[in-house]
């Protein structure tokens, strides 16, 4: 387990029941280390501030879409490149079934050691990555599928080669084919929700979110460093930017939380990834009722309706 800098008493208190049980004889003593860590950890959890959420929302361990596709999907078909430059392994999409149902799956990858977040570019897209999303949605859109997005970047790949290539056009196309899908789209947020490389692909129907995750235009640190010329305040900046699931509902953003287990998503991907099942499904169900024009419709109020006061 990578504990997080706010769980060191979680942390002293494992280590020592691991080592009781290593000495052997002291079971007992053992159990009730880890019952008040457990104890410990449902509490500190259930108070966790915005700063500590986002350093959550970062575990190397939480939950990604290679889990997702393998544990919440059967049938995955990965489907590779942008037909006009290049494949991006940021983002990656496909064909699955999902209880059953045939989808179109997109979502972003970090990768889970070293070489696989280099190859993964730590989930930051490119234009190409944006574009293979688009042909993605066209296909889903063709055949009448529902697309499911699963989302974690800390934004789109700021690189002069993504640059030179037209990233701001390319999220700006992504987003407009999510808003003019005829099929359901439902967009969870299971990480990190970064500005413009999230939204590209979350502008959904149906915009869920762990409990745990963060959705804002920018990053705390990035945030920091534009108010007050110092990542240090990054802490500050997560209080002020409303980045927490919780603030995201209030504020009309997201449409559902989903609740992690004690200790976060990393500690149980497979009871995370059941109660995932089972939003997606719930979610789904009234969507597909609709009329395409109907669903457009709803979809374009959604968002229209943003920001408005009440």
């Amino acid at each position: 387990m990578d504990y997080l800098p706010f769980e060191k008493a979680i942390e002293l208190l494992d280590k020592s029941a691991a080592q009781l049980l290593r000495d052997g004889g002291h079971e007992g003593e053992a159990r009730q280390l880890q019952e008040r860590a457990q104890r410990q950890l449902a509490h500190l959890y259930s108070q966790l501030t915005p700063w500590q959420r986002t350093q959550v929302a970062r575990h190397p361990a939480r939950p990604h879409f290679s889990h997702f596709t393998a544990a919440l999907f059967s049938d995955f078909m990965p489907l590779a490149g942008d037909r006009a430059f290049a494949d991006d392994q940021a983002l990656l999409g496909g064909f699955a079934k999902f209880q059953g149902r045939s989808v179109v799956v997109i979502g972003h990858a970090k990768g889970e050691d070293t070489t696989s977040r280099l190859k993964h570019n730590f989930g930051m897209a490119r234009p190409e990555g944006y574009r293979k999303a688009i042909r993605l949605m066209d296909l889903a859109d063709r055949f009448g599928l529902p697309v499911i997005a699963l989302v974690d970047t800390p934004g789109a790949f700021p690189g002069l080669d993504a640059e030179e290539r037209g990233q701001a056009e390319a999220i700006a196309r992504s987003t407009e084919r999510c808003l003019s899908l005829g099929v359901p789209m439902i967009a969870i947020i299971t990480g990190e929700g970064g500005s413009g490389g999230a939204v590209a692909i979350a502008a959904a129907d149906r915009v869920l979110m762990f409990e745990h995750s963060v959705y804002s235009v920018i990053s705390p640190e990035g945030c920091a460093s534009i108010l007050w010329r110092s990542a240090a305040h990054a802490a500050d900046a997560a209080e002020a930017m409303r980045i927490t699931a919780a603030d995201q509902l209030r504020l009309g953003a997201i449409d559902r939380i989903i609740y992690e287990p004690p200790g976060g998503a990393h500690r149980d991907h497979a009871l995370t990834i059941r109660r995932t099942a089972t939003a997606i499904a719930e979610e789904l169900a009234p969507l597909l009722g609709l009329s395409r024009a109907a669903r457009i419709a709803a979809r374009r109020d959604k968002f229209l309706r943003l920001g408005r006061t009440p």
